[in-house]
């Protein structure tokens, strides 16, 4: 059977209206010898079985044994001396998420340190709920330190990166 395109789309809408009037919800068709099914969904479906959500683990800090004496002390202090102390303002993370310092894979990074960025600029990306969420810098400033890595999961309130 040949229809023109026309006659075709016509038919459907018409099946549509009588579908509608009768008050049916769906059509299924199978070919090889031709099957059809019409039908309807139950107007008010039973309610799915309410699922408790799970309660998240709750980290508790834990009391550490300190034993303080001279060797340990000098041990420690070249380790401090090596990590510089960071003087600025952080961009803090305003979402929980995934940190991505490019707008894409193999695309170059919108900051570096000894960048300057001025208020507003896009500063990283963080992917929350599959949406990406542009970060912008609240301040101007030259980027000291970034302070997490790409593709690292990142929490409210974090600092980001670090402007002077």
């Amino acid at each position: 059977m040949q229809y023109e395109k026309e006659e075709l789309i016509g038919a459907v809408k018409e099946l549509i209206d009588l579908m509608k009037e009768s008050g049916l919800d769906y059509l299924k068709v199978k070919n090889d010898s031709f099957e059809a099914e019409l039908g309807s969904k139950p107007k008010n479906p039973p309610p799915a079985p309410a699922v408790a959500p799970m309660p998240l683990p709750i980290p508790v800090p834990q009391a550490q044994n300190v034993t303080v004496n001279a060797a340990a002390n000098t041990a420690d202090a070249p380790a401090q001396a090596a990590a510089p102390a960071v003087d600025g303002k952080a961009i803090t993370s305003p979402i929980v998420g995934t940190f991505y310092s490019a707008p894409a894979p193999g695309k170059p990074p919108f900051v570096k340190i000894g960048d300057a960025v001025n208020e507003g600029d896009v500063v990283c990306i963080i992917e929350s709920m599959k949406v990406m969420n542009e970060i912008q810098a609240e301040f101007s400033g030259i980027v000291e330190k970034i302070e997490v890595a790409d593709g690292e999961a990142v929490e409210f309130g974090q600092p980001l990166i670090i402007l002077k």
